[in-house]
């Protein structure tokens, strides 16, 4: 085994044993049906879905190190070692050969500064989670209340859920002409055109919410600008999450329902498209009210870590006011045991779902290098991808 082979597995000790302490779960690592989640690599106690697939904190961690550093690694026997919990680090290559295997993707993997970002969501985010443990049950004050309302009809106001209003937009092409696919073609995706209209309708409701949602206005131009170009796309893909069906994973959008067929024709690849999935049944699962869907919008607002943010520790305050709101409505409006974990969810719901949009912005913007489908709100927001 090789020094740099060697390495891997001394970390991996190291990321082991402290992924074993104790986290802010709810003991829900276990799936509907009861079934344990299992490592699809190594059969030990999977976490969730890592790059793609199910595993373990050991294998995920194994598998962004070798990818990052771009290993070659060799199998010391026949390339046909039995990978399971116990002899996991006895053949690197083989493992490896196990995750890619099963699924696991490269480009999956975000990088360092993405990492550094999502990892102070978690803690920013597990604070919250303790503070309501520790905390008595006051219910809403009466500044509370009344932020709560505010959200609601703000929601009620730039949202429209039945899509009534959605009228100017470009057709709806679900045939596919294979001449399309010609080399010199810029139309092979035939959806794209219909998806960034439909799109754009959303994200101008969301910046229609963000103008009446208390304090934002109160902010400098230059961070109104920074938090919204940041958020609109997580914002929508949250007022989305309404309209998501997930027995069909689809979209009920009024009259037209969009599926994953139709996303595929807008260009979107499948290994992009099974997060953004797993997301919104993951957030639908929750049964979200109007109010706690518009506490959760106005918490991906404030996030004073969106590039070019300036007045960071006074979005921070507002942010942490808006989670301490809805924690204090869930503990008003929904005293029944099943929701005891409701806030925790959604707070890791939205540190989930920061992902999902980095990975759907670099897949916009990889999709219109191929065919330019944008509309001129579409380009402004997207452009923050490039601004990092």
């Amino acid at each position: 085994m090789s020094l740099e082979q060697r390495t891997v597995v001394l970390e991996e000790d190291e990321e082991e044993e402290t992924s074993n302490s104790p986290g802010t779960g709810d003991d829900d690592d276990d799936d509907d049906d009861g079934e344990p989640k299992i490592c699809r690599a190594c059969g030990d106690k999977a976490t969730g879905y890592h790059f793609n697939a199910m595993t373990c904190e050991g294998c995920k961690g194994f598998f962004r190190r070798a990818m990052k550093r771009n290993l070659r690694l060799s199998c010391p026997f026949q390339n046909s070692c039995v990978i399971n919990r116990n002899n996991r680090r006895h053949c690197q290559a083989c493992r490896l050969k196990k995750c890619l295997d099963i699924g696991m993707r490269k480009e999956l993997i975000m990088s360092d500064e993405a990492v550094k970002i999502r990892r102070a969501l978690i803690k920013k985010k597990r604070r919250l989670v303790q503070f309501q443990s520790t905390s008595p049950n006051p219910g809403l004050t009466e500044e509370q209340r009344l932020l709560v309302e505010q959200l609601a009809e703000a929601q009620k106001m730039t949202f429209d859920s039945n899509f009534a209003h959605f009228n100017n937009f470009r057709p709806v092409r679900r045939h596919v002409n294979l001449t399309d696919f010609s080399q010199h073609s810029s139309n092979v995706f035939t959806m794209l055109p219909h998806i960034s209209d439909l799109v754009t309708y959303v994200i101008e409701g969301v910046i229609s919410f963000a103008k009446i949602v208390p304090n934002f206005r109160t902010l400098s131009i230059e961070d109104q600008i920074a938090l919204l170009k940041g958020s609109a796309l997580e914002m929508a893909i949250i007022r989305f999450n309404t309209v998501f069906n997930t027995r069909t994973c689809s979209w009920e959008c009024g009259k037209i329902t969009y599926n994953l067929r139709d996303m595929a024709l807008a260009g979107f690849r499948q290994i992009f498209l099974e997060p953004l999935i797993r997301f919104h049944c993951m957030l639908k699962k929750l049964n979200l009210n109007m109010e706690e869907y518009a506490l959760m919008q106005a918490i991906c607002l404030f996030s004073s870590d969106r590039p070019g943010v300036t007045d960071r520790e006074n979005i921070d305050r507002i942010q942490e006011h808006l989670a301490l709101t809805l924690m204090s409505h869930i503990e008003a409006e929904r005293q029944s045991q099943e929701y005891r974990f409701l806030f925790a969810k959604i707070m890791e719901c939205l540190t989930e779902m920061r992902t999902v949009s980095d990975e759907h912005s670099k897949q916009v913007l990889h999709i219109w290098d191929i065919q330019p489908g944008y509309t001129p709100l579409l380009l402004e927001v997207f452009s923050k991808v490039n601004d990092e």
